[in-house]
């Protein structure tokens, strides 16, 4: 991982690139695979960060996401954070509601709410819960943390969608463990039949999950086949390669008569040489020895990084 933020050097950098003269479509911040590698990267320190000040939440998946989670948040959706009820805006949704620390530094990084929120993640006097809950943090569409409900979820915003003639897109990030729950087939069946092609789902495919390899506990393999053969448009992308994730939904937008799915090959603790690929890291934080050790990596300090976000 670079230790620099190419073209995002300062948070009024971040800021001049949100503006509304950079949006090719209203909502969409548009990116280029440099920008959206430095916002990764600000967003694994931001995760880092969040966990070692809170002492609990999950370190491998939130850090598996955060390149995909960039890009879908700072180059593919249209949505305005300043007005998180506007009606045009495209439908997010993460069903793997356990990787709260990525949801929220992407929101944070977006502008949903102050930098400084993120560091009342998990107590009590903030709004960030250990799930997702839309009573407490502004944006969040639908509370989560049952796996296998999410997908569903979302093809119902996509149906209604289409009954109300909204141009919308609905985005569902699963997890590869989550494949494992047979919600999700159902769901999988119904968005194939109705032809839902603007619903396009995102699985994080780093192969583990809290208790080890997901082949070993209940393989999913060939996930792809799979897909496939329930009628979905499977695009397979290199889930740490910007360049490769903006040409996967790029796809996803431009396929008709079906709903798409682009299957995200990641490492779970990517960008930090001791938790990569360890399912043991899939819950539980770094101490603050081991939070210091992750951030040198990731070019700073915890003092640092924990003083940029109380300040924003």
């Amino acid at each position: 991982m670079s230790s620099t933020v190419p073209d995002l050097a300062t948070d009024a950098a971040v800021a001049a690139a949100l503006t509304p003269e950079r949006c090719h479509v209203k909502g969409r911040a548009g990116f280029s695979p440099e920008e959206l590698r430095g916002m990764s990267l600000r967003i694994r320190r931001d995760i880092v960060t969040m966990l070692v000040d809170s002492g609990s939440g999950h370190s491998g998946g939130p850090l598996s996401c955060a390149d995909f989670g960039a890009v879908l948040f700072f180059h593919e959706m249209a949505v305005d954070p300043a007005d998180p009820k506007w009606p045009g805006r495209d439908f997010w949704h993460f069903s793997i509601g356990h990787v709260t620390p990525v949801i929220y530094s992407l929101m944070a990084e977006r502008g949903y709410f102050p930098l400084k929120d993120l560091m009342k993640f998990r107590q009590f006097t903030g709004h960030l819960q250990g799930h997702p809950s839309r009573h407490d943090t502004p944006g969040i569409e639908v509370s989560a943390g049952s796996l296998g409900q999410g997908l569903s979820v979302s093809i119902g915003v996509a149906l209604a969608a289409r009954l109300d003639q909204n141009e919308r897109r609905v985005y569902c990030v699963m997890g590869d463990g989550e494949q494992q729950e047979g919600q999700i087939w159902e769901g999988v069946m119904a968005a194939a039949h109705y032809k839902l092609d603007n619903l396009c789902a995102v699985i994080d495919y780093n192969r583990k999950q809290i208790d080890g390899d997901v082949e070993e506990i209940m393989g999913i393999a060939p996930l792809a086949d799979k897909y496939k053969a329930f009628n979905w448009n499977v695009i397979e992308v290199k889930g740490h390669d910007h360049a490769d994730i903006v040409r996967g939904f790029a796809e996803a937008r431009a396929h008709k008569g079906r709903p798409s799915v682009l299957l995200a090959h990641t490492v779970m603790g990517q960008g930090i040489s001791y938790m990569a690929d360890d399912y043991r890291w899939h819950g539980k934080p770094p101490k603050k020895d081991e939070g210091d050790r992750a951030l040198v990596e990731l070019g700073t300090t915890y003092d640092a990084w924990k003083a940029r976000l109380l300040e924003g």
